[in-house]
């Protein structure tokens, strides 16, 4: 199957949410939490998306995760995951008690599509403006290796790849590490939603992306990058991409910033 025909598939059923001017919603992807050890990619960073899960349930905003929220195909058990990161999944009972928590799988996590609550894509549909609603799915359609053939992926990263990492070798076949995977797979994604003429958020490749004219095509970025998370924050009818990350005050104060990289853009 292409990856039009994946991508086709994945909203075919996708559960709709209200987009409008009164709606919040934050989109974050790519975790990849794991167990704690020193190739948990989310460690270094977890304080900072404590942070801003406190910051967006204080506000009312709705929680989106954009898969690979945990990282499965380095490691073979949730519960080890869950355990680590209980503080995580605490937040997440809280989101979830008010309605305001939804979960997309991507590649890394795709055996919680098992799971109930779990799922592949959501349309945030705006009645207002129909051509303005968005798509959010995590990306990995993009990809016939990640797709169909994850179980391959699943090994080869598990066996091969995630020991050679530690010797200081990327893999070669990631979005995420990779910059012309990552360029074809982000060309793939934007060549679906402007054929489909739909507005597509993914995530993936770990590259945020919000140009600040209107676009067919975003990318929330990651809780990985070396010093930061990014995410998309829907608010007013308005997309904006930001940053949260280690400040200090003239004192010498540490405390967890938020930072406007692009955005706000205007859909409705």
């Amino acid at each position: 199957m292409s990856i039009t025909g994946r991508l086709d598939r994945a909203f075919a059923q996708a559960p709709v949410l209200p987009f409008n001017k009164c709606t919040r919603y934050a989109l974050i992807s790519d975790c990849h939490r794991g167990i704690g050890t020193s190739s948990d990619n989310f460690l270094k960073n977890q304080h900072l998306y404590y942070a801003a899960l406190e910051h967006y349930y204080r506000s009312g905003f709705t929680y989106i995760e954009l898969g690979d929220g945990e990282e499965l195909w380095e490691n073979r058990k949730l519960r080890n995951i869950t355990e680590i990161h209980d503080d995580i999944y605490c937040m997440f009972s809280r989101f979830e008690e008010q309605g305001r928590l939804y979960l997309l799988y991507g590649n890394h996590n795709i055996v919680r599509r098992k799971n109930p609550g779990f799922l592949e894509s959501l349309i945030l549909h705006s009645e207002s403006l129909p051509e303005k609603s968005l798509y959010l799915t995590h990306g990995h359609q993009a990809s016939l290796l990640n797709s169909t053939l994850w179980p391959l992926a699943r090994f080869l990263v598990r066996y091969i790849w995630s020991p050679l990492e530690n010797l200081g070798f990327l893999d070669p076949t990631s979005a995420a590490k990779n910059y012309e995977v990552k360029e074809k797979c982000e060309e793939r994604l934007r060549g679906w939603a402007e054929e489909r003429r739909r507005i597509l958020i993914t995530g993936h490749t770990h590259r945020p992306v919000l140009p600040q004219e209107p676009s067919c095509y975003y990318n929330t970025g990651s809780c990985v990058h070396p010093r930061c998370i990014t995410c998309i924050e829907i608010e007013r009818g308005e997309l904006t991409l930001v940053k949260w990350t280690m400040n200090a005050r003239p004192d010498s104060i540490l405390y967890v910033a938020r930072e406007i990289v692009s955005g706000p853009v205007k859909l409705l």
